[in-house]
C-alpha cells in the first residue's frame, strides 16, 4: 500500500507551558512544526522535539516571514497574556495568507478581540489543555478521545469511505490498529448497538467506539494512513 505523506506544518507562537504541550504533542505524532518565542531559554526547550525553534518577536511581519510562517497550515498564537502581541501577531499571519489561525486569550474581552480581528479560533487555558488543542487540530476520523489510563483510551470515530462494505473482520482491525470494538451506532442514531457483528460488511456514516492501546489508532488517524 502506498502512503502519502499527510503532515501539516503548524506555527507555534508562544513558548509558555501551553505552547510548548503544543509544540511537543504535535511533534510527537510527526509533524513540521515552527516554534517562536522572544525567551531562549523556552525556544531550547523544545529545539530537538521540533521541525524549527526560533528566538524572535512574534509581533515582528518580517521575522515571521523570515521563518517561513506564511508556509504554516495553521498557526497557535499561544502568548495570551499580551493582548497587543496576539492582535498583531493574528493580523501579520491573516496578511501572510494562513489558512487557520488558532489563538490564546485569557478572558472573554480577548477573545471577542481575537475574533474581531479575524482569528479562526480562540481558544483558553481554562476550558482547551494544549494537548487536547493539539489533538483537535490533527483530528480527521475522530470525533471523541477519552484517556482512561496511561497507553490506554476509548475513540469514537467515523470510518473512513475505504472502509465501507468491508467488516471488521476483513479490515483486521485488532492487528493493524490496535483496536478493540466496544459498540456501534449510525451517526444519526445515538443508542450505541453494543452486539457487534465483525463479519457483516459497514455502512457508510457508521460511528464505531473502540478501546485503543497507545497511540497507535490516533497516529494513524492523525498522519491520515485510514485507507
Amino acid at each position: 500500500m502506498c502512503i502519502r505523506d499527510r503532515r501539516k506544518t503548524v506555527g507555534v507562537l508562544g513558548l509558555g507551558i501551553f505552547g510548548r504541550t503544543v509544540a511537543r504533542e504535535l511533534s510527537n505524532f510527526d509533524q513540521d512544526v515552527i516554534a517562536i518565542d522572544i525567551r531562549e531559554s523556552h525556544v531550547k526547550e523544545v529545539a530537538d522535539l521540533v521541525t524549527k525553534a526560533a528566538v524572535g518577536d512574534i509581533t515582528d511581519k518580517e521575522f515571521l516571514l523570515a521563518v517561513g510562517i506564511e508556509h504554516c497550515d495553521t498557526v497557535v498564537i499561544a502568548s495570551g497574556n499580551n493582548l497587543e502581541s496576539s492582535v498583531l501577531a493574528v493580523m501579520h499571519c491573516k496578511k501572510l495568507g494562513v489558512p487557520t489561525i488558532i489563538a490564546k486569550a485569557k478572558n472573554k474581552i480577548f477573545e471577542e478581540v481575537l475574533y474581531g480581528i479575524g482569528a479562526t479560533k480562540v481558544i483558553t487555558p481554562e476550558r482547551d489543555s494544549g494537548k487536547r488543542v493539539a489533538s483537535n487540530l490533527l483530528r480527521r476520523h475522530i470525533e471523541s478521545i477519552i484517556y482512561l489510563e496511561h497507553g490506554i483510551s476509548m475513540i469514537e470515530f467515523v470510518i473512513p469511505e475505504s472502509w465501507e462494505g468491508q467488516s471488521l473482520s476483513e479490515l483486521d482491525v485488532r492487528r493493524k490498529y490496535e483496536l478493540n470494538v466496544i459498540g456501534m451506532r449510525q451517526k444519526e442514531v445515538k443508542t450505541l448497538d453494543t452486539n457487534v457483528k465483525p463479519f457483516e460488511p459497514l455502512e457508510a456514516n457508521t460511528i464505531i467506539v473502540a478501546i485503543a492501546n497507545d497511540h497507535t489508532f490516533e497516529k494513524f488517524d492523525y498522519l491520515g494512513y485510514l485507507k
